[in-house]
């Protein structure tokens, strides 16, 4: 699956927030996801499991535990997009 990057960082933000009980909006490319109240690891994998259903892909074990802001998610997928485009 494509997807353009302001489509990736809406959908991508819009997970996250959901997971984090926030609005998309509150939320900043930089914001770092540890020091967001509520967050903790359980959400952190929950948020990587919808990533990965809603792009079918599959994020390396050293990439997630590396996250730490929305810019470093982004990141993320979109390596894993283009490992899985060839």
């Amino acid at each position: 699956m494509t997807a353009d990057v302001s489509t990736l960082a809406e959908t991508v933000t819009g997970i996250v927030a959901a997971e984090l009980g926030r609005t998309p909006g509150s939320l900043r490319p930089d914001t770092d996801l540890r020091g967001v109240e509520g967050a903790d690891s359980i959400k952190v994998l929950r948020m990587v499991a919808k990533i990965e259903q809603a792009y079918d892909i599959e994020l390396e074990d050293d990439e997630i535990f590396g996250l730490t802001t929305i810019d470093d998610v982004l990141a993320v997928v979109g390596r894993a997009l283009a490992r899985e485009q060839g």
